[in-house]
């Protein structure tokens, strides 16, 4: 192919491939999405703006401008922004585009992101309640119930909820567990699951006739059984909806991870062991989904079990 002109080539067949490439080059699904809203977002600002400048580091820096003036959150903005370095490798990479061009755009910096966004969560009545939102007199009800409890009891991101297999789910030393699971990064984990998701579990596949695949499969507007699996969007759309009926706005699959593990670690689980049911490698990033605050009516200060003497020396001379 010929390099790709400057301003940024008009030809939907050259862009559409430009696309594919970005597309192609990551693996998780919900990457590709992500990826291709970023993409679509800057092609319409540039087919609007038309910048003279052409696909270049100062148009993707005029572009950046724009994104902040639209007030985008941070993390929203550098995703776009990722998508558009990616968009200047994979063209040099094709020989579509000169590669000091995408070197400058590729040094075009995101935006610091101040403090820590560590979303919402629910407490246990709240968390009872969204559980108990389905109509279970119902084949679709019955899964979501069992969905939001798998979400909720086990702490599964909805990619892992969706391709969550009945396979999966193993007895190990008298209770079940999600053994071997892939989950981000292809990391392998197992996770203990409570009896209650179990049984909702239970409760839906029985009604619904299968005992082998895939656990949440789409259910049609006759309550019959459509396809052997659920995508990562159609969990996100089970949770907004119950959410949002049960007057928890704002409520994400991402917000059940982080309930179950604040949920548990306020019923005094090690946090280590919430990190390993959460996969993560860093003991830090459970820390921020745990939102652990610092509470003045608790404070360790007051658990160090040290008192002053009434005659002002022995224990008073140590603390100063």
């Amino acid at each position: 192919m010929d390099s790709l002109p400057v301003p940024l080539s008009p030809v939907p067949e050259v862009i559409e491939r430009l696309k594919s490439l970005v597309l192609d080059s990551v693996n998780s699904p919900e990457s590709k999405r992500a990826y291709g809203r970023g993409l679509e977002h800057f092609l319409t600002w540039y087919q609007t703006d038309q910048p003279t400048t052409g696909f270049t580091k100062a148009t993707v820096q005029q572009y950046r401008a724009h994104l902040l003036e639209s007030g985008l959150s941070s993390s929203t903005v550098n995703l776009y922004m990722t998508a558009i370095r990616r968009l200047a490798v994979e063209a040099a990479d094709n020989g579509l585009l000169a590669p000091e061009l995408a070197s400058g755009i590729g040094r075009v910096k995101g935006i610091r992101r101040e403090g820590v966004r560590i979303g919402n969560w629910l407490t246990a009545r709240q968390a009872e309640k969204l559980v108990n939102a389905p109509d279970i007199g119902t084949l679709k009800g019955k899964r979501d119930r069992a969905l939001l409890a798998v979400m909720i009891g086990c702490g599964l991101r909805r990619e892992e909820t969706a391709c969550l297999s009945l396979e999966h789910i193993q007895q190990r030393e008298a209770r079940w567990i999600i053994v071997d699971m892939i989950g981000k990064g292809r990391r392998v984990r197992s996770v203990p699951m409570p009896s209650w998701s179990k049984a909702a579990i239970e409760l839906w596949t029985a009604a619904a006739g299968f005992t082998s695949g895939r656990v949440f499969r789409p259910v049609n507007k006759g309550g019959r059984l459509c396809g052997e699996s659920m995508t990562a969007q159609s969990v996100f759309e089970v949770v907004r909806k119950y959410a949002a009926e049960a007057g928890f706005e704002g409520i994400r699959p991402h917000d059940l991870r982080r309930t179950f593990a604040r949920l548990a670690h306020k019923d005094h689980a090690a946090i280590e062991q919430i990190q390993i049911s959460l996969g993560h490698q860093s003991l830090q990033t459970s820390q921020k989904y745990i939102g652990v605050q610092q509470d003045l009516t608790d404070a360790p200060c007051d658990h160090l079990g040290l008192r002053l003497s009434s005659a002002g020396s022995g224990i008073a001379a140590h603390l100063g």
